[in-house]
């Protein structure tokens, strides 16, 4: 691997680097991959830490190629200049490691803690291992314990409470112990280390909150949660794990955190995106089936080193026709989250789509003035979001978007502030009050009616009688009622990948939009895959909005109406 080639923000800060170990001196300057410091870490395993159980136990820990040069490499290589301390620092802070059961998380988890106990040059550090209980914690504190007492120098320099379940080093007075799911006891923490074994497990998020939030006093931290996918959509770990898919796919997304996610793949369009985010890996899954072999490494990228290939077969045999089993096996052996509900839109097909970049909403409008196009229109409640999409002849795309001033705040916390910026640069018009103002919407509307050829209006039924007699009293507009059902649906979101494979549509990266494409779930019934709905995120616990994605379905279904009925040349 080539880990220079590794995308890093372009951060020219920082003279030469110097960094060195064992007569290696790293020379790079600005943000880079420092070899010699991610050579110690790869070194501290080999020569300090050994294997615990299985048929490797008490061999050398030496990290496979992936452990090694996929994980371990970058996250302790990767480095930045820090003016605020003068020196260079790892670039990465939060660490997600999402992979199939068996697959040496714990050990590997227990290895990087020890590290940042006494290999990472940190006094006073305090790292924890944490879970729902005692009992999961363990299993990553129990393999960190017995590498210790396998190593002399390790059982010479570090100490055990075995009452508190707490490692101590005495020579820079730090410590490594378990926390538990009790949040609101462990806000005191500083940490300098922190693994999240099994986020599935977690009632909630706030114990990880409490300790990413607790950071801030050290110089390098890390913290990292390590899990199997869950089988809950709207749990804690699935926000998680998909965030973590996110950051994979696009590490500009978030430089400061490192992941690495391995999951079987559930739809086409989803091993289409693999095979475009990894090309050529040699792990790749080569389809959609379960059963086959081929497809088993990429999800257990362990298999046949710490993960029994026959074992494997025998759970794969138990599973097959028997659906309770199975589900059990697409969990937790290819890493499967076992619900309908996956993300839609692959976020490389949809930036491929932008076309030219808008610096503002009216760069957009002026160029589309005159045009014919289909209008659809998402109206929530007063209380929220409401999105009314133009889908024009040529794929582009124009939005507005509607919120009341009270919402703004709240979608900033889940936006990092972005939220109030689209509002201030015009993407999002947030209305006066608590609710929306329903006549600036219908004000826009007449505009528009003014500014292009709309052909006609689908919208969501859910908007109701008023709203649609006062869009046609002000415009004259044909109003088409729809739904965000399996009927209404299915076509336009299988229009709309499909647009998004050829290219056809552009959408001038519009910001707002690209932040609900990218929250787009949608939902396959178990008897017809091939049938498909959007899934609307709960808006009472969750900062996600994909308002305008069904507005652009909606228009979308206008337009396939029209191919349908064989009016194009009429129109056009």
């Amino acid at each position: 691997m080539d880990h220079d080639a590794r995308w890093r923000p372009r951060d020219r800060r920082g003279g030469t680097c110097g960094y060195t170990f064992r007569g290696k001196t790293c020379e790079k300057k600005a943000a880079h991959y420092c070899e010699p410091r991610a050579d110690r870490v790869v070194r501290f395993f080999a020569e300090l830490l050994v294997h615990t159980k299985g048929p490797h136990k008490r061999k050398p820990f030496v990290l496979k190629d992936w452990q090694e040069h996929e994980i371990v490499r970058p996250l302790f290589g990767e480095v930045l200049w820090s003016a605020e301390y003068g020196c260079y620092v790892r670039r990465y802070r939060i660490a997600y490691i999402v992979v199939a059961r068996k697959n040496g998380k714990s050990e590997l988890a227990a290895g990087l803690l020890l590290y940042l106990l006494v290999g990472d040059d940190e006094e006073s550090a305090e790292v924890y291992g944490a879970a729902a209980d005692t009992k999961q914690a363990g299993k990553v504190f129990e393999p960190a314990l017995r590498m210790m007492q396998l190593q002399p120098l390790l059982t010479k320099r570090l100490k055990h409470n075995k009452n508190a379940r707490r490692l101590i080093d005495e020579k820079t007075a730090s410590y490594y112990e378990i926390i538990t799911a009790d949040a609101e006891g462990e806000l005191g923490h500083n940490p300098h280390g922190f693994c999240l074994d099994e986020v599935l497990s977690q009632p909630d998020g706030s114990l990880w909150q409490a300790l990413t939030t607790a950071v801030g006093a050290r110089l390098q931290e890390l913290l990292f949660a390590i899990t199997t996918e869950t089988n809950d959509s709207a749990s804690f770990g699935a926000d998680l794990i998909d965030e973590a898919d996110r950051v994979m796919e696009d590490p500009k997304r978030a430089p400061h955190i490192f992941a690495y996610v391995r999951k079987a793949p559930r739809s086409r369009d989803e091993l289409d995106r693999l095979h475009r985010v990894f090309p050529g890996h040699p792990d790749l899954p080569v389809s959609l089936d379960p059963w086959d072999e081929a497809n088993w490494k990429w999800p257990n990228p362990g298999l046949d080193q710490f993960k029994s290939r026959d074992a494997m077969r025998r759970q794969a045999l138990e599973a097959r026709g028997d659906p309770h089993k199975e589900n059990g096996f697409l969990q937790f052996q290819l890493n499967v989250r076992v619900q309908q509900v996956t993300r839609y839109i692959p976020m490389d097909l949809w930036d491929a789509n932008a076309g030219e970049i808008a610096a503002t909403p009216e760069w957009v409008r002026v160029r589309l003035v005159g045009e014919q196009c289909w209008a659809g229109l998402d109206l929530s409640s007063k209380f929220d979001m409401t999105a009314w999409a133009l889908l024009f002849a040529d794929g582009s795309v124009l939005w507005r978007f509607w919120v009341p001033e009270s919402v703004v705040p709240v979608l900033d916390e889940h936006t990092n502030g972005k939220f109030s910026q689209w509002v201030a640069d015009g993407w999002v018009t947030a209305t006066d009050g608590n609710v929306i103002d329903y006549e600036t919407v219908y004000d826009a509307i007449e505009e528009d009616h003014g500014d292009f050829v709309i052909i006609d209006v689908t919208y969501d039924k859910w908007c109701g009688e008023p709203v649609r007699q006062e869009v046609e009293d002000r415009t004259g507009l044909d109003m088409i009622e729809s739904g965000t059902t399996y009927e209404r649906m299915t076509a336009p979101m299988t229009e709309l990948m499909r647009m998004l494979k050829a290219g056809e549509l552009k959408h001038y990266a519009n910001p707002v939009a690209r932040w609900m494409a990218d929250n787009l779930e949608a939902k396959h019934p178990t008897d017809d895959p091939d049938r498909v709905r959007p899934v609307k995120p709960d808006r009472k616990k969750s900062g996600k909005r994909i308002d305008g994605m069904p507005a652009l379905c909606f228009a979308i279904d206008g337009s396939l109406a029209v191919d349908e009925g064989g009016a194009a040349a009429d129109i056009f």
